[in-house]
Formats: structure tokens, C-alpha cells, sequence
């Protein structure tokens, strides 16, 4: 039975898309098939990634929220070349003012993820299906994160942090999420992340599942491409390579 993994965080400028599109290819490097959905329709990035713009996107997520396609319609892959085993798929939201503008005065039927989620496991044969969330907690992120079966929180080494990730964790227990991990991003080099890794766990009763660096060398790759890949042995790349080898665990 196919996964549903959210990757969630309650501020902004957390890294989330980034993580997100490099757990995905750890996955299927390790012979799984994955599909995102961008849900981030207020905000979203991560199709830059993946390269995927321009001409290549005839459908996104909207279209298929005012039913103008159907959700497999709006799955491009974006499976990497340089891992030719790898299979991932990618629902992109879009990038047009007008359209991010519509969402934001009209809304959308908010059900429709629910059975675009089912649509997407089932038409494209996923292993796993992995929601990428617009930061914050509202009815999309709700409804992301109680259908999940595993939830990933990634927070800074910062108050704020901190504290919206204490009021989430407490949202997904009342929603009965089966596993949850923690993933603490850009921890200055000097930081232990051992002690910090036992600080979260103790402090939140939930598993850290990865402690990522602050990297220089991912600032400067600036979303253009999969840094796993890119710099497979750097500890970022290995950080997420354990993580996705904890969720197939799960198993």
C-alpha cells in the first residue's frame, strides 16, 4: 500500500522544498516510486528544482482544482538521469499572478486534493506520495497532514521555530499521524548536531530524523538543481539518504 508523506513547517524559509525534492530522489534511488504535489499554491518553488518551466507545463495543480484536467494530467516526470532506475513524478502548482491571485480571493474546493491524492497513487503506481505544504497550519495542511502516514517537520535552530513546532506536533497527534519526524536545517557547522538531535527529541517526545547543515555549496547551487546529487557525499546528502532509509523502514 502507497505512503503518504507531508513535509510540513510552521514559518517560512525552512528549506522545506529543497529537502523535500532530495528525499524524494533518496527514495527512489532506492527502487521507489514516488510522486510530489506542490500544495504550496500560494508560494510554489519546487518545480524549479526539478527544471521543470516554461513550455513543459501545460497543467498544474490549479487546473485540476477548477477541473480543467485531471490530477494524472498535471504529473510531469522529473525522474533524474543520472539515476536511471529512479522514477518520480511531480504536480506542479503555478507560477501565474492571476492564477495565485484566484486562489487567493476564491479558494478551492479543498475535498479535491483528497481525491486528487487517491487518483495519483493509483494512475501512476506509487510507492510513495510525498505533499510538499505551504508553511503555517490552515484547512490544506490539515487535511495534509491527517491523511499522512508519515509526517516530517522541519524547523530552524531558531525560537519561532520552536515554538510553531510545538503547536503542529500537537495538531498531528490529535489527528493520530502514525510517525512523525523531526529535521532541524541549517545548523551552523560549529553546533553539535548530536546534542541538538537529543535536545529536540526530549524536549518534542518525536524522533529527529535529520540534523542538515547550513551549506554554503547549497546556497550557491540556489535551487538549481538536486544537491544530493550534485554532492552525494556531503553530510546534507547523507543526512537525507538515512532519512528516506527510516521511512522505508517503517515499513
Amino acid at each position: 500500500m502507497a505512503k503518504v508523506i507531508s513535509l510540513h513547517s510552521f514559518r517560512g524559509g525552512t528549506g522545506k522544498s529543497n529537502i523535500t525534492a532530495n528525499l524524494a530522489v533518496a527514495l527512489a534511488t532506492a527502487g521507489q516510486r514516488v510522486g510530489i504535489v506542490d500544495t504550496d499554491i500560494q508560494s510554489p518553488g519546487i518545480h524549479v528544482i526539478f527544471g521543470l518551466v516554461g513550455d513543459r507545463v501545460r497543467y498544474t495543480l490549479n487546473d485540476y482544482l477548477w477541473g480543467k484536467c485531471r490530477v494524472t494530467e498535471a504529473a510531469y516526470d522529473v525522474s533524474p538521469h543520472a539515476v536511471p532506475r529512479a522514477k518520480v513524478w511531480l504536480v506542479p502548482s503555478s507560477i501565474k499572478i492571476n492564477e495565485i491571485s484566484r486562489v487567493l480571493h476564491e479558494g478551492y474546493d479543498v475535498r479535491l486534493l483528497k481525491d486528487g491524492f487517491k487518483d495519483l497513487i493509483h494512475g501512476l503506481s506509487l510507492d510513495y506520495l510525498i505533499i510538499d505544504t505551504h508553511p503555517g497550519l490552515n484547512e490544506e495542511t490539515l487535511l495534509s497532514i491527517a491523511i499522512s502516514h508519515v509526517l516530517i517537520i522541519i524547523l530552524r535552530p531558531d525560537q519561532q521555530d520552536y515554538q510553531g513546532t510545538s503547536v503542529t506536533l500537537e495538531v498531528a497527534r490529535k489527528l493520530g499521524v502514525p510517525s512523525m519526524f523531526l529535521v532541524l536545517n541549517k545548523v551552523l557547522t560549529d553546533m553539535d548536531p548530536g546534542a541538538y538531535s537529543a535536545q529536540l527529541q526530549e524536549a518534542y517526545r518525536t524522533p529527529v530524523g535529520a540534523v542538515l547543515p547550513l551549506a554554503i555549496e547549497l546556497v550557491r547551487l540556489g535551487s538549481s538543481g538536486l544537491f544530493s546529487l550534485v554532492e552525494p557525499e556531503h553530510r546534507f546528502s547523507q543526512e537525507i539518504k538515512s532519512l528516506a532509509a527510516r521511512i522505508v523502514a517503517l515499513e
